[in-house]
């Protein structure tokens, strides 16, 4: 099914400025899942994840608690490590940036970059941002001063500065765009990358001198003042990991198969990382696949909220493997999801509980009820060819799922067999057939049911490995290489074996188990017979004046208008597909026919009310507004200076 002979899956590097959240167990879990399915068909598999520790941000957090750098470095990147040990994450290696090996490899880069002539002194000044390690002109700040990014005030640094030539790598970027289409996943993100390129590029710096963090420049340099800018040290990760810079490099695992990142990072991966491996005249990888953010309850995650998801107490209320099929199963790859309590209890209880625990304990009963706990699927052929065919069909499409980065698919597809598992009980009803003396029928029926649980559980264990462990125990197999040879490349079924009783697999869930999040400003509620005169909304020139929650209550994102077109017998209204950074665009009913043509907006962004409820116009649904200004010289959308992701919010 695959032609790769190996797989090279990696995470980003995560920064240490803080313990894990959701998000970094969300891009490990997804890691995680196609390592575990890239070893199990058979590919020889490396598993790469690991933590970023140099910088100003990390110099002055350590000052700040009284640590030196590596100290403080040491302690938030173990916490990293340990919950990634304690999730059970089958990484082959963790990296850190602040490895010897590592450090000796960048060095390494940096010469070789040099040695190309893509690598040339000169003096910067710009905004400098040390939260985002980034460089902002001063069109992009907030009022002249703040990050477009996070918020935090920029500083101007003016300084001495080795650059990379980024901009002669312009064309050959797109280059490698145009002839992979499916180089950045989902592609979506990769016509975005594509129109930010094509707006131009500037070289990059990549030393600094005003902190002393960071990897020194090679000492052919004799420039021991520069440290490298952590950009370019935390990229190199990927292939100093495979010894890259040293006597023991073994680069027969690259390029890698997929590079799994947030989508706030996709520029520097999808530009800067290719650009720098070509310079070192490197492979580039096959995919690089940006995933979105998540969201509590509907609402951004912050500290000052505490609504952050810890996703360790989250594993240890409703189960590690439930916990990382909720995540895998809730959200399409690439748009934003939403953690919710409920929302995790409907999967357990439903999809884990109603349709796959249940059907184990349904041949488990029925086995032990007229065959003393035996399965024999000699038989399921004969019977059950038809319902055969509908789980092998299944099957087969679902390795190509998993590597387009549509997961969520994967997990739909692959719950089709459990569906014909279910449904052919109901159907040929055993009781009935062992009424009736077909007990050839009946015992055929167990094997069927047997073997679309073993072949589900090979499928479903990069997803749930502790749970499918458990089923494939109950089903006298193990899942392994020769088990997904067998059971879904060739199709065979389990042999003759004796089921015993095991504990539920999904135990019922009623109720929320951990803590509520209440906002944190809470007061306590007026008593119910107590009832408040309803405030007039405040007014200021003639304007109703709205208070900061009311306002955050709109939630804005950009929005790439992917299609535009007239809508036939009106004078206003255009017909619009926006990708608001969601699995599909959204359609949006816009009346700007007056100010602009279907022409002229295909590729432009604008600012979108996203949170609107659905309305119909002249019959067409419309699922979301446009920002616009208008006055006497007419309309104009409301766009950011420079593009930004689909789906990104406005704050």
């Amino acid at each position: 099914m695959s032609c790769h002979k190996t797989a090279y899956i990696t995470t980003p590097i995560y920064y240490v400025n803080d313990i894990a959240h959701i998000g970094h167990a969300y891009t490990t879990i997804i890691a995680d899942t196609l390592a575990r399915y890239s070893r199990m068909s058979g590919l020889e598999t490396f598993f790469l994840t690991g933590t970023d520790e140099h910088g100003q941000k990390i110099e002055e957090s350590a000052k700040a608690r009284g640590k030196s750098s590596q100290e403080y470095a040491d302690e938030i990147s173990a916490t990293f490590r340990n919950l990634w040990d304690d999730f059970g994450i089958s990484y082959d290696k963790f990296i850190r940036t602040t490895d010897a090996d590592h450090m000796k490899g960048v060095q390494k880069a940096f010469s070789v970059m040099h040695a190309n002539g893509d690598i040339y002194k000169d003096t910067y000044k710009g905004h400098y941002c040390i939260s985002c390690e980034t460089f902002f002109p001063e069109i992009q700040l907030v009022d002249g001063e703040y990050c477009p990014e996070c918020g935090k005030s920029t500083t101007v640094v003016e300084e001495e500065s080795y650059f990379f030539k980024l901009s002669k790598y312009q064309d050959k970027l797109l280059q490698w765009y145009n002839d992979n289409p499916e180089c950045i996943l989902p592609r979506s993100k990769r016509n975005e990358v594509i129109r930010f390129v094509e707006g131009g590029l500037t070289d990059l710096s990549i030393t600094r001198t005003s902190f002393d963090w960071g990897v020194k420049l090679p000492e052919e340099m004799n420039d021991p003042k520069h440290v490298m800018y952590v950009w370019l040290d935390a990229l190199m990760n990927y292939v100093t990991a495979l010894g890259y810079g040293t006597d023991e490099a073994n680069m027969d695992f690259w390029p890698a198969r997929v590079q799994i990142i947030g989508k706030d990072i996709l520029r520097f991966h999808a530009i800067y990382w290719p650009a720098f491996l070509m310079s070192l005249g490197l492979p580039l990888p096959k995919h690089i696949a940006a995933h979105g953010w998540w969201t509590r309850d509907g609402e951004k995650m912050s500290k000052s909220k505490g609504n952050v998801v810890n996703p360790r107490e989250v594993a240890d209320a409703y189960g590690l493997d439930n916990f990382r099929y909720f995540m895998l199963r809730e959200v399409p790859f690439g748009g934003d999801g939403d953690f919710s309590q409920k929302a995790l209890i409907d999967r357990i209880n439903s999809d884990l509980g109603n349709d796959l625990g249940n059907l184990l304990n349904r041949l488990i009963g029925m086995s032990g009820k007229y065959f003393e706990g035996e399965v024999f699927s000699g038989h399921v052929a004969k019977f059950y060819q038809q319902e055969l065919d509908e789980v092998h069909a299944s099957l087969d499409q679902l390795e190509p799922l998993l590597f387009e980065m549509q997961i969520h698919k994967y997990l739909e597809e692959l719950w089709r067999p459990l569906s014909v598992a279910n449904k052919s009980i109901d159907k040929y009803q055993p009781w009935t057939l062992m009424k009736e003396g077909k007990t050839e029928e009946a015992m055929a029926l167990n094997g069927l049911i047997a073997a679309i649980l073993a072949k589900v559980a090979v499928m479903l264990y990069p997803v749930m490995p502790e749970v499918c462990t458990k089923i494939s125990r109950a089903l006298h197999f193990e899942i392994d290489n020769a088990s997904w040879n067998a059971l879904v490349k060739e199709k065979t079924l389990l042999e003759t074996f004796r089921l015993e009783k095991i504990d539920p697999l999904f135990p019922r869930i009623e109720e929320p188990l951990l803590a509520q999040v209440e906002p944190a400003d809470t007061k306590e509620a007026p008593k119910k017979e107590e009832k408040k005169p309803e405030k007039k909304a405040e007014k200021a020139e003639g304007v109703a004046l709205i208070g900061i929650d009311q306002f955050f209550e709109t939630v804005l994102k950009i929005g790439t208008i992917v299609k535009a077109e007239e809508v036939p017998k009106s004078n206003k209204l255009l017909l619009l597909q926006v990708d608001v950074g969601e699995e599909n665009p959204r359609q949006v009913v816009a009346g700007i026919k007056e100010w602009y043509s279907p022409e002229d907006l295909v590729g432009t962004q604008a600012c979108v009310v996203s949170n609107l409820k659905p309305a119909k116009l002249m019959g067409m649904k419309s699922e979301g507004m446009l920002l616009a200004a208008k006055d006497e010289n007419g309309l104009s959308l409301l766009r950011p200076e420079t593009p930004k992701n689909a789906g990104t919010v406005v704050s």
